[in-house]
């Protein structure tokens, strides 16, 4: 080999001491798995069990063995900063951060290195698991992320799936043996860890739009929605019930935060009062808990909040006077709580909402949404608003919210009222295309005012002409055969026959066209 191991340690220090500090991230002292993980990794360093075979400057690659029951190949490729090793275990494993340590070894000291790592000590988790009290289950929890959440350093919001997953791994190995126990243990510790990073990203000022971080809420939410379930089919012991108030006390919490996906915290909030809180003493007391907070608490509407507590107990009267409040700017959460009371079965509070939001959709949709979630909301609302009753002049003013993202609904909608000259209007307003209006409604429209629907065939036929290729002109073609469909079944053969002899006419100097006309025999 042509370079010493020192001058590699040292020509990588900068790699070795990331490694490192991810090891330290994600091994707790706390855990005995871990603990034992370090103590043999070190055991390979003392004992000279750690052997560099080769390393090959052009490619920066190290190659190692670790002298253990079975001797295991590890492998360091520097330029893509991979480490990978022989080992039949997946995860991390002792024989890597044992190459890492004989290599750290020539800028610090593995000792001091081993020794902080175990001062950060304070208690067995299983000791902590086996205390069956939430303030026990709250510190394991803690006690996991205390070397992931550094309170001054940011998170990579790339590292926050697979470092919450670790955590989530190492608690798990402490959930108690008894069913009953298992899906509330799994439920608090979710809740617990959610709590636990909001908390932090709003400290540390990090970002929350990041994909990650929303993957990552995305997978709690799917956790704990399993769990909820879970409890709900089982029987709720007494002992548990401190366990619900710190998971109730948990949620608020995470709901009156001051930033970050605020629909994504009411959606969690509504999910676990509409599944898990349901006594009415539980109601009560969140209700006055929300009205006794001054307004400006969180980024979420108080109003709205306390709305949702008027619905479950169907106080019509509170809640007429919450929706007079509702205004652009808080639109989407009196939504969120409209589809919470439909769930519930709660249909007249429900319709307040609905009804008190139809001025402010427009603009809110309009001005307010980004277009990528235009269209996913209007799907949204037009499944809410079909579950009420609304007058003409209501209607009227939702679909004309919508625009071109509720152009289906409102297709669907004039469909039921038998309008199919205003479902052509429609279309003709909006252009699209043939298979949109396929799934429209096109088809029923012909099969019930064939001749309404001539306009448009023209109109997309025109379109493909425009486009002159073709590939377009045997579009053109099959649009009209659709025409000519539509053209007997509304007794216009005549008119149909008279038209394609005026297209050709008009457009006898575009050979291909012609060609692809005559072949179709349009015209017989």
């Amino acid at each position: 080999m042509g370079l010493s191991i020192a001058e590699v340690a040292r020509d990588h220090r900068d790699y070795i001491t990331e490694t490192l500090q991810f090891y330290e991230q994600h091994l707790h002292p706390s855990s005995n798995e871990d603990e034992e993980l370090v103590r043999r990794a070190v055991f390979s360093v003392r004992n000279k069990a750690i052997i560099f075979e080769r390393f090959i400057p052009f490619s920066e690659t190290l190659y190692s063995v670790v002298q253990d029951v079975r001797p295991a190949e590890v492998m360091i490729d520097f330029r893509r900063q991979q480490l990978t090793c022989s080992c039949p275990q997946k995860a991390s494993c002792r024989h890597q951060l044992g190459v890492i340590l004989a290599l750290s070894q020539y800028f610090i000291s593995v000792q001091d290195w081993a020794g902080q790592w175990r001062a950060k000590k304070n208690v067995q988790l299983d000791t902590l698991a086996t205390m069956r009290s939430p303030e026990s289950w709250q510190r394991m929890v803690d006690e996991v992320l205390l070397h992931v959440l550094d309170h001054s350093r940011h998170i990579d919001p790339i590292l926050i799936p697979s470092l919450f997953e670790n955590a989530r791994m190492k608690l798990r190995r402490h959930r108690p043996f008894e069913r009953e126990w298992q899906p509330l243990f799994d439920l608090f510790i979710e809740v617990t860890m959610l709590k636990r990073l909001w908390e932090h990203l709003i400290h540390t000022n990090s970002p929350m739009q990041s994909d990650y971080f929303l993957y990552y809420l995305d997978k709690v939410f799917g956790l704990i929605d399993s769990a909820v379930s879970d409890i709900q089919a089982a029987r709720r012991l007494f002992a548990t019930e401190s366990f619900f108030d710190a998971i109730q006390h948990q949620i608020r919490a995470i709901v009156l935060l001051e930033r970050g996906a605020p629909h994504r915290r009411l959606a969690l909030y509504l999910s676990l009062w509409e599944n898990l809180f349901t006594e009415k003493k539980e109601i009560q007391k969140e209700l006055h808990l929300l009205e006794s907070l001054p307004s400006g608490t969180s980024d979420i509407d108080l109003m709205a909040l306390r709305s949702t507590f008027y619905i479950l107990q169907s106080d019509d009267v509170q809640l007429q006077q919450s929706v007079q409040l509702i205004d652009p700017a808080n639109l989407e959460t009196f939504i969120a709580i409209a589809h919470f009371a439909l769930k519930k079965e709660r249909q007249q509070g429900a319709e307040l909402i609905l009804k008190a939001a139809l001025p402010y959709l427009k603009e809110y949709i309009h001005q307010r949404l980004t277009p990528m979630r235009r269209q996913q909301f209007t799907k949204l609302l037009d499944l809410l608003y079909s579950q009420i009753h609304l007058h003409e002049r209501e209607e009227f003013t939702l679909f004309s919210a919508y625009g071109k993202y509720g152009v289906q609904a409102f297709s669907t909608y004039l469909l039921t009222q038998q309008r199919y000259q205003d479902w052509v209007a429609l279309h003709q307003l909006y252009p699209s295309s043939i298979p949109y209006l396929d799934s429209c409604g096109l088809k029923d429209v012909v099969a019930n005012d064939p001749a309404a629907t001539l306009p448009l065939y023209h109109y997309y036929a025109m379109g493909e002409i425009q486009q002159k290729s073709r590939l377009n002109y045997k579009q053109a073609v099959r649009i009209w055969r659709a025409m000519k469909s539509a053209s007997k079944k509304a007794g216009k053969l005549d008119f149909f026959e008279s038209y394609m002899q005026e297209i050709q006419q008009q457009y006898k100097r575009l050979r291909a066209l012609q060609e692809e006309i005559d072949k179709s025999n349009l015209i017989v």
